[in-house]
């Protein structure tokens, strides 16, 4: 059997209960048949959100900058479960990152506005003394803009270089979702992004909170034992994604070594060749009836193919 093939049996059952977990609510990916997803099926997020090694380190690495912004890290701080329980909130987070791409249009909806009502009733105060809502459009499309920069930097990076019209199109897909959580003007390109992060670079500042972070997820038994190696050298990967000198002014430590880079592409490129047969990306594509290799099959004629690629800034 192709090793890419076995070891997406073996961890099969792993990324089921990443999804399915307690405490994260029940969402079938696989109903009702025949209704589109958010996202074309033919879309960059498609593509970047079924590998997983995209998906945690991405994942890390918007969450950096999003506690880099005071109002957002009091916020997400303050009024999760981050420091008591990490992997609870990864799946939560996941779930809801998998919904708004692969899942029916009619479900990602309902779930979004359960989340926007959970939104509106986090207030509170910085640590500056400065009031905020978590429902605050300018934080929401901090939030959202990051979430694509992580994922998708990361893919393009770790998995498979993405060419600039991919990178763009990756924020134009992310757009629909961002309005429905309450974004009325969300980044709907890379030179978007690069505007938004350099209007937001000078309120992003250093905190323990960055350091606590990392540490919880360096740590957390989000991998099989075995694989906590792996989880690490993700961890360094997304620090690594952050762009320079907005690296050293958040005080992240040491850049990434190439030959951990390297290390971590392979990984990311053996991930591109996994097929989860109880995902998201699988069980979409059972409802739409396309074809299990529908993945293989659509690659986007776009997609560059550098041997050292380097994240968007």
């Amino acid at each position: 059997m192709d090793p890419a093939r076995l070891l997406g049996r073996l961890l099969d059952p792993l990324a089921r209960a990443m999804l399915e977990g307690p405490g994260v609510p029940a969402f079938d990916f696989a109903r009702p048949p025949g209704e589109p997803a958010l996202v074309d099926a033919r879309s960059v997020s498609w593509r970047v959100f079924r590998n997983p090694v995209a998906l945690f380190t991405g994942g890390v690495a918007a969450v950096i900058l999003e506690l880099a912004e005071p109002a957002v890290r009091a916020g997400v701080w303050d009024h999760s479960s981050f420091r008591t329980d990490p992997v609870g909130r990864l799946r939560r987070t996941g779930l809801a990152a998998m919904a708004t791409v692969y899942g029916a249009r009619s479900a990602a909806e309902a779930m979004i506005a359960g989340v926007r009502r959970a939104h509106e009733r986090v207030t509170g105060v910085t640590a500056a003394g400065l009031p905020y809502r978590a429902d605050d459009p300018e934080l929401l499309r901090w939030v959202q803009a990051t979430a694509v920069w992580g994922f998708a930097g990361a893919y393009h990076a770790y998995a498979a270089p993405l060419a600039p019209p991919d990178l763009s199109r990756a924020f134009a897909e992310g757009a629909p979702a961002a309005r429905l959580y309450g974004v009325p003007d969300p980044p709907r390109s890379l030179a978007d992004w690069e505007a938004l992060l350099a209007r937001a670079a000078p309120r992003l500042e250093p905190s323990p909170v960055l350091g606590e972070f990392l540490g919880l997820m360096r740590g957390a038994p989000v991998l099989p034992r075995p694989l906590r190696p792996v989880q690490r050298l993700m961890v360094r990967g997304a620090v690594a994604l952050v762009p320079e000198p907005l690296r050293a002014h958040l005080r992240l430590g040491r850049g990434f070594r190439a030959s951990e880079a390297a290390l971590l592409r392979r990984f990311g490129a053996l991930a591109e060749r996994v097929d989860f047969p109880s995902g998201p990306p699988a069980r979409a594509l059972r409802r739409l009836g396309l074809p299990p290799d529908f993945f293989t099959a659509a690659r986007s004629p776009n997609a560059a193919r550098s041997p050292t690629p380097a994240p968007p800034a």
